[in-house]
């Protein structure tokens, strides 16, 4: 039995994120979390609400509430979210959480104790009326190289050029509106980076599994232009983890927070840590995943994530663990995916542009939306929602194949041979031929699996689906019950089983549906089917069975239009 941990980047606390957020990380993450421990294996899958930051304050503020309680209501919103798209995290942490607050000033310390940490005073827009220091994307104003009105301080949206707050004309505060700003002096807290390049690239360059997406990423931040930077740690805002060396005062930085990037990887650890609080469990128990030195030296770390979070996880948050020089587990591999766009653009919060999880489920149940998003999983290149492409999946793979194949099985053996699996006749060349073909096929499904080839696998299993049903084509018990009904007492007791192994295998992808076909084979055996010889034969004669409520609906014609209208949003 292996011991894997799974972390899936951690979503945003403010709003409800949409699909192409949902495929990026936590839903094959959970796919492979589950497939896991369908193997037997230990597994820990651990998420959290990313709870820190400039957005989460003004998110509150537009909500009319204190950001503390925000956040804990969005967070509340995100977990029942998680658990409708039955995303199977052991826990799902919180980043201001009090472990949260105590590991991030641990790591923090340990890193000014290696000379890692330096101090930089700078200047910064400062608003009078908001009474803070503004981040760069918080001031807005006229582009001085295109005129465009609403450039931001970090970049211009019309011309695309690089940007700082100083360069603007008529600058203002996008939280207020207001005019009043000045530049002012403060200090901040910078890794030093740059002084890690060594290791960080051999490091790199020891994972020659690596998906090139995550590689050729990683080694543009460490090589492009000026090479990999030091970078800010600390930030001018009121809600955040309080700057502290370890649990002594940082003196020079009162009234300042660690900067949301800083803390959230550290989540993954404390999220871990409140799980073995919320279980009435000792530190060792979250330890023994996270340090070497106390049993994580024997487990392999996986984490899921969009392309854009995978600098932060490949060079900052492995700088945080390498500089404190301590024996924390480092990332194993990295699976990263490209982008989910939505008929013929982007998804857009602003816009309302796309489909929402909350909206997801309130229109079709989750297996639905996790077997279209994990067949077309954006990781060769970016991917496309449509809702004809949605159709088309749902109506052709889900329906026609595997549902289609459970109903027909289910009610023609009811009809012919009562709600028991049928005990006469015996398997014959045919039968000995689609278990030999479904065991090749089992053991390609299992070895795209273990690689993380999300579409490639989920291509498998609907091969596995359809040579169920060519065998039923080919073997026609409905036909054969008519001049030898011992024989098509075989082939149905047959096929009773394979629905039974469909659910096994299927349950990564469609787990509410193999939960409904492993009850109607009225088993919970759900031992992965290494001697596939044996579990063709584990539902015994006499077993009784139901036939299940249908597996999956059609989606209309009418359904499709009428979908593709309410989440276009407003086009630009």
């Amino acid at each position: 039995m292996a011991r894997i941990l799974i972390t899936s980047a951690i979503p945003y606390i403010n709003g409800i994120k949409h699909l192409g957020n949902l495929v990026g990380s936590q839903l094959p993450a959970d796919l492979f979390a589950r497939y896991n421990r369908a193997r037997g294996h230990e597994v820990m899958f651990i998420c959290a609400t990313d709870e820190h930051g400039t957005p989460a304050e003004l998110a509150a503020a537009k909500a009319g509430q204190p950001v503390a309680e925000y956040c804990a209501e969005m967070h509340a919103v995100q977990a029942d979210i998680a658990r409708g798209f039955r995303l199977s995290f052991d826990h799902f942490g919180r980043s201001s959480s009090p472990r949260n607050h105590v590991l991030t000033q641990h790591f923090a310390g340990k890193l000014a104790d290696s000379g890692l940490i330096r101090e930089v005073t700078q200047q910064m827009i400062y608003s009078v009326d908001d009474g803070r220091f503004l981040p760069d994307r918080y001031v807005e104003g006229t582009c001085p190289n295109c005129s465009y009105e609403s450039a931001r301080g970090d970049q211009c949206d019309n011309c695309t050029k690089q940007l700082d707050p100083t360069d603007l004309i008529n600058p203002r505060s996008t939280i207020s509106g207001s005019t009043k700003l000045e530049l002012r002096e403060t200090k901040h807290l910078y890794l030093m980076q740059r002084n890690l390049r060594g290791k960080l690239e051999a490091w790199i360059d020891s994972k020659q599994d690596w998906p090139l997406l995550t590689t050729s990423i990683a080694k543009k931040w460490l090589n492009d232009g000026d090479g990999l930077q030091d970078r800010g740690i600390t930030r001018d805002l009121h809600w955040g983890i309080p700057v502290r060396r370890g649990d002594q005062p940082w003196p020079g930085m009162e009234g300042k927070v660690f900067y949301v990037w800083f803390d959230a990887p550290i989540e993954y650890i404390a999220a871990t840590a409140e799980w073995a609080d919320a279980n009435g469990l000792d530190d060792a128990a979250w330890q023994r995943w996270w340090r070497t030195d106390m049993g994580a030296e024997d487990v392999t770390y996986y984490q899921f994530m969009g392309k854009d979070n995978v600098p932060f996880h490949t060079l900052s948050f492995p700088a945080t663990i390498l500089g404190s020089g301590e024996p924390w587990k480092l990332v194993d591999y990295l699976k990263s995916f490209n982008y989910l766009n939505y008929d013929g653009g982007q998804f857009s919060t602003s816009r309302g542009r796309g489909v929402f999880m909350d909206q997801a489920l309130s229109i079709l149940p989750s297996d639905y939306w996790r077997w279209w998003l994990l067949s077309h999983a954006p990781e060769s290149s970016d991917a496309e929602f449509t809702w004809e492409n949605f159709q088309s999946s749902v109506n052709k793979d889900l329906a026609d194949v595997l549902g289609n194949l459970v109903s027909r099985v289910t009610k023609f053996a009811t009809a012919k041979f009562g709600a028991q699996v049928p005990a006469g006749g015996q398997f014959g060349p045919m039968e000995t031929a689609l278990i030999a073909d479904l065991g090749a096929r089992i053991r390609e499904y299992e070895s795209l699996m273990q690689a993380m080839e999300v579409r490639k696998a989920a291509a498998e299993l609907r091969a596995i689906w359809v040579i169920g049903n060519e065998y039923l084509q080919a073997a026609a018990p409905w036909t054969v019950v008519k001049t030898d009904p011992e024989q098509a007492q075989a082939m149905i007791r047959l096929a009773l089983n394979l629905i039974r192994v469909y659910a096994i295998l299927s349950q990564p992808f469609i787990p509410d549906a193999s939960a409904s076909m492993m009850a109607a084979m009225g088993s919970d055996d759900w031992t992965w089917p290494d001697d596939l010889p044996a579990a063709m034969r584990a539902l015994e004669p006499g077993q009784p069975f139901a036939v299940p409520e249908n597996l999956f609906r059609k989606i209309t014609d009418e359904e499709r239009a009428d979908w593709q209208v309410r989440f276009a949003g407003v086009r630009t």
